[in-house]
């Protein structure tokens, strides 16, 4: 394995990788590594109040705002409809390209059985391209790689057909204030949105410091036991109970299969 990795996270919007992935996502870039989240819808459903292009330029300007406070190499958000999103073959082969240009070792993204359509079908999409990004007479206008990637996807805590089960689990404890201020980064969601949408018409206290303790003890929750267990499996039980906060990940069936070893070696501790 090169001692650089080229890391691409598909989220379907633009908060989904900083929401599943970001605390991995920095310890990563602090230690060399070459991450980029890619997103494919455009947000413009996200808002109670916005919409249009007002909504979309300004949840691009977020996620850009949200890479440069993580320290990742790069942003991209796409263009395809929030909410209105199918999994074309024209989507696919974008995917198979985008892949392909950042010379991906590991792709993450959602499961496939995720409760959102967006996420569902970007999970598709990007199972999809597992195989296709070696295939030279698929998207020619790009070189193939030579290597299939490792594909993994993000936590959830859907059920049905069947339960997350993490392969590896991420000690994000030194990394959980990096990954708030990624999310806080993220102004029309944390602090409007998701209120209206989710949280019960919550309001967000008014002042930076007390709007982010806000947003820190909304995304603090119970890790679980089976993340408990991935944890205890790769740091030994007695440092596992010291950990406070975690991202897990599952290894999807396709493309390459890391054996333990390397699959410890490709995640930060």
């Amino acid at each position: 394995m090169t001692s650089r990795l080229n890391i691409i996270a598909i989220g379907a919007h633009p908060d989904d990788c900083e929401y599943y992935f970001a605390g991995t996502a920095a310890k990563l870039a602090k230690a060399g590594h070459n991450v980029k989240f890619l997103t494919i819808t455009n947000g413009e459903s996200g808002h109670h109040i916005l919409s249009g292009a007002e909504l979309v330029a300004k949840r691009k300007d977020e996620a850009i705002e949200a890479a440069r406070r993580l320290g990742i190499a790069a942003t991209e958000v796409l263009g395809h409809h929030d909410g209105l999103f199918l999994p074309s073959l024209e989507a696919r082969q974008e995917v198979i390209r985008q892949i392909r240009l950042w010379l991906a070792d590991v792709v993450l993204t959602h499961r496939p059985n995720d409760y959102h359509p967006d996420h569902r079908y970007t999970s598709q999409l990007v199972q999809d391209s597992a195989y296709m990004v070696l295939v030279p007479n698929v998207c020619p206008d790009t070189p193939p790689l030579r290597r299939n990637p490792m594909y993994f996807y993000f936590q959830d805590d859907f059920r049905k057909p069947v339960p997350f089960e993490p392969d590896v689990a991420v000690d994000i404890t030194d990394a959980w204030d990096t990954k708030i201020d990624s999310l806080d980064a993220h102004f029309s969601q944390m602090y409007e949105w998701l209120p209206w949408a989710d949280w019960n018409e919550e309001t967000p206290p008014a002042g930076l410091e007390a709007r982010k303790a806000w947003l820190c003890g909304k995304m603090d929750r119970p890790l679980g036991d089976a993340v408990r267990t991935a944890l205890e499996r790769r740091y030994g039980p007695e440092k596992a109970s010291r950990v406070k906060q975690a991202e897990a990940f599952e290894l999807c069936e396709y493309g390459s299969r890391p054996d333990p070893d390397l699959l410890d070696e490709i995640f930060p501790r």
